[in-house]
């Protein structure tokens, strides 16, 4: 059986026009403008999308789903199923779950679950550590998204912070590296400053001034040098400070470029006046800091700076962020809600429908050199989203899908709404109701 989206209006490559898409086993086969009334075949199934809009599905660059050994918080299975309800049909996985994911073994044993269980296409992560460069340089590069580095405090032995293991690391790989830049010691220093004001009962609010911009361009700015002197392909996620922006170039083409640079939902939506009401359902690393901060990511993305927007969608119970500021874990849940903040976003006119198509879609495809995804092209897998721009709805806890049961978005009202998600052909979102057909597949890299 044959899909014949019908009548919509279509995102795609800086452009907006009427058409139809239709799908054919998994992938793009024909791509109309204009009027298809006169299509006729008995083996199609035609879907009308009259007054909604399609765009390609969202890649997501940076996940942490929990599983293995978090599961708790949240798994494969339960926030894929929050990513197509958000539109997102492909997600490059993190390193840091329990154990960490710092082996081939323990890698493929991520992919074996995404295989069972994904409902989004879906790749991994391999972590760094002091001591196991061996099993960075043994990934294959055709299938794991990349290396990813933490070069900031994290959990277990994941934070990298021996100088020569660095240089070898970034003068060796041949994947991509994708860093996590605070600078630890920095952060230890404000921290004990805050804690000999506040004792143990520190304010939320002073979250970003411990977690500093000075603690962030330090540690990315020395990355960008490692990355400069090895000709390292390097991607540095989640920026979220001013002084940051600047380390990164807007003049060439994001195929050609060497170091790339993520921006992520929240450090684009909040501010650290938010504090004051969500507290630590707004505790991230990095924090979220101030207006001026977010204004100057804003105009990183924009001119170009900045290459693609995704979420570090990071779930934690409720529970355990009920806790006191030092208990409290930093992270939040941000897959199902990411495409209609940024809907908002266009209608408050902070950008354009086609540029969050670029920043969410085509961008995260052409920086990691994913085959055939990302885009509405002929031949394509047929990652695919209708979105209605005027079907407004309010997050309560009654439509989170997320295992954790929370949103930093509760209460919130957005205009647009997700109608339908498609992955690789088969509808598996529609309406409020994930659909639980298993058509995701591993993404592919050329490279």
């Amino acid at each position: 059986m044959k899909t014949l989206i019908k009548d919509a209006s279509i995102v795609n490559e800086g452009k907006i026009f009427s058409g139809s898409i239709l799908i054919e086993n998994g992938l793009i086969s024909e791509i109309f403008t204009g009027s298809t009334d006169d299509f006729k075949d008995d083996n199609t199934e035609v879907i009308s999308a009259k007054g909604k809009y399609i765009i390609p599905g969202l890649i997501d660059d940076q996940v942490h789903f929990r599983e293995p050994g978090l599961t708790h918080k949240g798994d494969i299975y339960t926030e894929s199923r929050a990513a197509v309800a958000g539109g997102i049909t492909s997600f490059m996985e993190m390193p840091n779950t329990n154990p960490q994911t710092t082996t081939i073994e323990l890698l493929e044993e991520k992919f074996n679950i995404a295989a069972k269980n994904s409902i989004a296409n879906y790749s991994f992560f391999i972590g760094a550590t002091n001591d196991n460069i061996t099993q960075l340089l043994a990934a294959d590069s055709s299938i794991t998204a990349g290396i990813k580095i933490f070069m900031g405090s994290s959990t277990g032995n994941m934070l990298v912070d021996n100088h020569g293991v660095l240089n070898e690391i970034f003068s060796k790989a041949k994947l991509l590296i994708a860093t996590h830049c605070e600078d630890e010691q920095t952060i230890k220093d404000n921290l004990a400053l805050y804690k000999a004001k506040y004792g143990d009962d520190i304010p939320f609010e002073v979250h970003h001034l411990i977690r500093s911009e000075e603690a962030c361009y330090k540690s990315s700015s020395f990355a960008v040098g490692l990355a400069k002197k090895h000709n390292t392909r390097l991607h540095i996620l989640h920026i979220s400070s001013a002084s940051e922006v600047a380390l990164f170039e807007n003049n060439v083409p994001l195929s050609q470029k060497r170091i790339t640079a993520e921006a992520c939902t929240h450090h684009l939506w909040f501010t650290n006046e938010d504090y004051k009401e969500k507290g630590r359902w707004i505790k991230w690393n990095p924090a979220v800091k101030t207006a001026k901060d977010r204004d100057a990511v804003w105009k990183g993305i924009l001119e170009n700076n900045i290459d693609i927007i995704a979420t570090d969608h990071a779930p934690h119970t409720i529970e355990e962020k009920e806790g006191s500021y030092l208990k409290a874990p930093s992270g939040g849940p941000l897959v199902q809600h990411a495409l209609p903040a940024m809907l908002q976003m266009v209608k408050q006119g902070r950008i354009t429908l086609e540029r969050a198509i670029e920043k969410m879609c085509h961008a995260p495809a052409v920086c990691f050199s994913m085959e055939k995804r990302g885009f509405i092209r002929k031949g394509y897998h047929a990652d695919l989203v209708m979105v209605d721009l005027n079907d407004p709805w309010t997050v309560e806890k009654s439509n989170i899908l997320y295992k954790c049961g929370w949103s930093p978005f509760e209460g919130t009202t957005f205009d647009a709404k997700v109608n339908a998600t498609w992955v690789n052909g088969t509808l598996v979102y529609k309406n409020g109701s994930v659909i639980e057909n298993r058509a995701a597949q591993q993404i592919i890299f050329s490279r």
